[in-house]
């Protein structure tokens, strides 16, 4: 047992990762599952399709899935969805051209105004010295 204070905070803190990790890695196993089973009965199979990519997703945004891994794993499922001659939906599709960049509108920028010349005309302010008393 850590003696440390701070040793002691991460004791705590990895036991929560753990019961985390562990419950995204059994959603991860049971979506992949729930999607083999949905192909072999071939009753909502581009929705298991979906959520076991979804699970995928999730797993990869949290560190528990190297992407290559999860790229692969995803194109496992979608070849064994197409072998099997399930509909893909489009949202079940995947994206094979590239995420087309949306380029932000600049806001309007005001034109300064043009600076007024001094009228010659206008007297300037002038401050007089007070002469020195003797």
């Amino acid at each position: 047992m850590p003696i440390i204070k701070s040793a002691k905070k991460r004791v705590k803190t990895a036991a929560k990762a753990t019961v985390r990790n562990a419950k995204t890695k059994r959603n991860f196993r049971t979506a992949i599952k729930q999607f083999q089973v949905a192909v072999e009965s071939k009753k909502n199979a581009s929705e298991a399709l979906s959520e076991a990519q979804s699970t995928i997703d999730v797993a990869v945004k949290k560190g528990l899935l190297h992407k290559n891994r999860a790229a692969r794993k995803k194109q496992q499922l979608a070849r064994q969805a197409k072998a099997a001659g399930v509909k893909l939906t489009p949202s079940t599709k995947k994206k094979t051209s590239p995420a087309k960049k949306t380029t932000a509108k600049k806001p309007a920028t005001k034109k300064a105004a043009p600076k007024k010349k001094p009228s010659t005309t206008a007297k300037k302010k002038t401050t007089a010295k007070k002469p020195a008393k003797k």
